[in-house]
């Protein structure tokens, strides 16, 4: 990290900006204290990956959240693991917020008890205030609800803190009945047809635009390629009445799910035309729309799923969409790079990179200021299910951007005006104008 009084200035400027998080996934405040917390409260994702990857069995890691067992067992389980993820970005996170919000210098046999009681004692009405408005300093997150973790009704959600988007991957995903059926029950509409199908979306964006969402959000890259073909109405409407000919199934519905009706390739025609549907009434809505491109959270996924090259036929055919690229494609940046310079309706957002990669997320910066127009880059969105990831994410980005900022001074590529001013379009004012959000 730069010492130099150059980069003191420009941290200084960092630190002033009220961030706008483009991207989280918290549950609300009420949710939050509602459960036991503990250190391992902290493995809910992320960190739970890595453990994974370098060799926990899933077993070991359901314990590990279980606040029922002992914390002295959970942490003897826990150590012999946590000695190898704690250099990854994820566990340098975790390391993060316990310094600075709970003043305890490492995550380590002596400290565990300590920093899992002091979580605990954190977990009370006000910490949404003081962790993401008086120490991130964090203006909206722009939040992803997941019902798993949060059955919060979108219009009940804190605005102080969140600004909604509405996910159509229900809508996009369709593979059975039941798909249908859960459709159907969620927006109120008998689904008896591809234009029923059709009813039943414009009524969920109606229910989004009368919740205030202010964007929308595809994240069906973990379940399938982001090649949407343009179809024709009628092959679309064959594969519906393909998913309309078995009966209502009676049995275990984990196990049916294991075995669908149509198989994901003979269901991509109507998946397909359903995904044009949204971004036009994404359009008409006036919302733009993030999707999740690269890395997926979690073990064992198809990258190629997620390649954003795969993208480039609906930024053309759809030239007055707005489209927000999520996570760097990572590691697809260069890639990214190209989307962003050549297409006027494609944006680049850094979230959840600083935390997979902080030297990824600088490298990343790097080329996309010499590359992309200053307007199309979005420098923070959180993606954490719990805030404390998102604070240490916060600052995590912070750093980051001053880095590459003082870099660039140092270098000669950037003056210091102009590279305060790119702070404030990459923190805060790209977004704000983005997602038309009150300043």
């Amino acid at each position: 990290m730069p010492s130099t009084e150059l980069y003191r200035r420009i941290r200084a400027e960092i630190e002033s900006i009220l961030l706008v998080d483009t991207h989280e996934h918290l549950v609300s405040e009420q949710v939050r204290l509602g459960q036991p917390v503990d250190l391992f409260y902290w493995l809910a994702h992320y960190a739970s990956s890595d453990l994974i990857a370098a060799g926990m069995p899933e077993a070991t890691l359901a314990r590990l959240r279980d606040t029922a067992l002992p914390l002295d067992d959970r942490w003897a389980e826990f150590a012999p693991y946590w000695r190898n993820v704690r250099n990854t970005g994820y566990g340098r996170a975790l390391l993060l917020a316990a310094q600075e919000l709970h003043e305890v210098p490492d995550i380590n046999e002596a400290t565990y008890r300590e920093l899992s009681e002091k979580i605990r004692a954190a977990n009370q009405t006000g910490l949404y205030h003081q962790v993401l408005k008086e120490r991130a300093r964090l203006q909206i997150s722009i939040l992803d609800q997941l019902e798993d973790f949060d059955p919060t009704p979108r219009r009940e959600l804190d605005r102080r803190f969140f600004a909604p988007v509405f996910r159509v991957d229900d809508f996009i995903t369709l593979c059975n009945r039941l798909d249908l059926q859960a459709l159907s029950v969620r927006t109120d509409t008998a689904i008896h047809s591809l234009d029923d199908l059709l009813r039943a979306m414009d009524v969920a964006f109606e229910q989004a635009t009368a919740d205030q969402v202010v964007a929308v959000k595809v994240a069906v890259a973990y379940e399938r390629p982001l090649a949407f073909e343009k179809v024709a109405k009628a092959d679309a409407e064959r594969v519906f009445n393909q998913l309309c000919r078995y009966p209502f199934i009676t049995w275990d519905v984990t196990e049916y799910e294991q075995l669908p009706p149509v198989a994901w390739h003979e269901a991509q025609p109507l998946q397909d035309y359903m995904m044009h549907q949204a971004i036009r009434r994404a359009i008409e809505h006036g919302l733009p729309l993030q999707i999740h491109t690269g890395l997926q959270e979690g073990n064992g996924n198809f990258l190629v799923n997620a390649q954003p090259l795969q993208l480039v036929n609906l930024f053309i055919e759809y030239p007055e969409a707005r489209f927000d690229l999520f996570h760097a494609g990572y590691p697809f940046q260069g890639v990214m790079a190209t989307l962003g310079k050549n297409f006027p309706n494609v944006y680049l957002d850094l979230c959840w990179v600083h935390v997979i990669s902080p030297w990824v997320a600088r490298q990343t910066l790097h080329e996309w200021i010499e590359t992309v127009p200053a307007n199309k880059i979005f420098a923070f969105g959180g993606d954490y299910i719990f805030v404390e990831g998102a604070y240490a994410h916060s600052r995590m980005a912070r750093t980051n951007v001053a880095e590459v900022l003082t870099e660039k001074i140092e270098a000669g590529y950037l003056n210091e005006a102009e590279a305060i001013n790119l702070a404030h379009l990459l923190l805060r004012d790209n977004a704000l104008h983005f997602f038309r959000l009150p300043a």
